[in-house]
């Protein structure tokens, strides 16, 4: 699942746990103490989801929440508030400013993962469907199969990997740094060359099968000169 969500809460104890939930369930997770931290990792690596905490030190999460809906990159991100104000009229605040979903603390760890859960299927099901289709891709989470205009494709893990994070996230252009904290993980150091070696072989993977005519062997991953790497859906 290659899913990412930003976790902005400065109460180190909760903030752990949650990663360490996340985790379990197969997420991507990034956190931040801050607003200006939380701002600055959304610009350098949008997420596909935000847990923000109501009260933060020098910008509060509602603020943030509002100030993020009046930006382009990251008016569309889904935002669950988590927060100790249980007043409707703080709820109906939060929402009113652009939060998706609301959450008081405390809460059960198993009702904010459902949440998240739902969230994320009602704006983005692509990323947490067992199968993911990207023109004439098609890519089997559950049994690691690979089609191509109904041909099967034999990929190596890591190619498997970096398929299904461009699938799940069309059209964005990735870094190298990215991603190599998405395939290989952010505790690995590798030289970040090594994503083009492993890019190249999906390439060739993708485009070189016999069993495909030539109108099927099209280029789906773009190079996108001192920026990295996107995948067009539409090729």
């Amino acid at each position: 699942m290659s899913v990412s969500i930003l976790i902005v809460e400065d109460e180190e104890d909760l903030a752990t746990l949650l990663r360490y939930n996340l985790e379990a369930k197969g997420f991507e997770v990034f956190e931040a103490s801050d607003g200006e931290l939380a701002t600055q990792l959304l610009q350098e690596n949008p997420p596909d989801l935000i847990l923000l905490d109501w009260m933060l030190p020098q910008i509060s999460g509602i603020e943030l929440c509002r100030r993020w809906r009046k930006d382009k990159k990251t008016s569309s991100i889904p935002i669950i508030m988590l927060t100790a104000r249980g007043e409707e009229t703080d709820r109906v605040r939060g929402f009113a400013t652009g939060a998706d979903d609301y959450v008081v603390k405390p809460f059960s760890v198993l009702e904010l993962l459902a949440r998240i859960d739902a969230l994320l299927r009602r704006t983005s099901p692509k990323l947490l469907s067992s199968k993911i289709i990207a023109g004439d891709i098609e890519l089997d989470r559950e049994n690691f199969r690979v089609l191509r205009a109904g041909k099967e494709i034999h990929l190596g893990p890591k190619e498997y990997r970096l398929l299904e994070f461009f699938m799940s996230h069309v059209g964005r252009v990735h870094s190298r740094e990215k991603l190599l904290n998405n395939v290989w993980g952010a505790d690995v150091y590798i030289d970040d060359r090594t994503v083009d070696v492993h890019i190249a072989r999906l390439r060739k993977s993708l485009t070189e099968n016999k069993s495909l005519t030539k109108d099927k062997q099209v280029d789906p991953i773009r190079t996108v000169r001192g920026a990295g790497y996107a995948f067009d859906e539409k090729f």
